[in-house]
């Protein structure tokens, strides 16, 4: 299948070519891959900061470890969850899939309801881990994407996420990075590409009951 091709295909690129920029159409498909992707209820509590600044991810590369990927790559997506969630939102929410479904809003009071009740059964740190990890699920879709288009991405949590977070100016927003990937196109130079990539067997990985 091309798709595992091209998943055996893309590694965590080390070493971007600065000159290879990702074309803004492409950019368009990465942001349709990650705004088609799975939630927990749909809510999608998370936004993605797309960064082409040179300044600011100068700025931000002291707090990435100094990891050369966030200069050196065509694009930095950051991955930033809410940091707290409220009715208002599930509301929204409620809002646009009515719009989209041309329902009634009556017709999914009970849906609202009960994902209010849910979400009111968690505690803070609870809540806070339930919104990052949806960051990662959208994560995985433009890491898919991105190996279907044949763009170079780097994964990253080696981060400094409060240096972020004031950097970015997410405090304020209610946001917190969760996970950063890069994107673009390896430089020939990066001896990792020419590596086998080590995975579990599936033997061992998997269990059937």
């Amino acid at each position: 299948m091309e798709f595992i091709k091209h998943h055996n295909w893309r590694y965590a690129t080390k070493k971007f070519e600065p000159s290879k920029k990702v074309s803004p159409e492409n950019i368009a498909t990465i942001k349709t891959a990650v705004q088609l992707s799975v939630s927990s209820y749909g809510l999608q509590l998370y936004k993605v900061l797309i960064i082409e600044d040179k300044k600011i991810r100068e700025q931000l590369l002291p707090a990435s470890w100094h990891q050369k990927q966030i200069t050196e790559a065509s694009h930095l997506f950051v991955f930033c969850n809410y940091t707290n969630v409220n009715p208002k939102q599930v509301d929204q929410y409620i809002d646009l899939t009515a719009k989209t479904r041309n329902l009634q809003l009556d017709a999914l009071s009970g849906y609202g309801d009960f994902m209010k009740t849910k979400i009111k059964e968690k505690s803070a740190d609870e809540l806070f881990n339930w919104m990052k990890n949806q960051t990662y699920i959208a994560l995985a879709n433009l890491l898919s994407i991105c190996a279907e288009l044949k763009i170079d991405t780097c994964p990253m949590e080696g981060f400094e996420a409060d240096k972020y977070n004031e950097i970015l100016g997410l405090n304020k927003k209610g946001l917190n990075a969760s996970v950063v990937t890069a994107i673009g196109y390896r430089d020939k130079e990066d001896h990792t590409q020419y590596l086998a990539k080590v995975r579990k067997p599936l033997d061992y990985l998997f269990e059937t009951l």
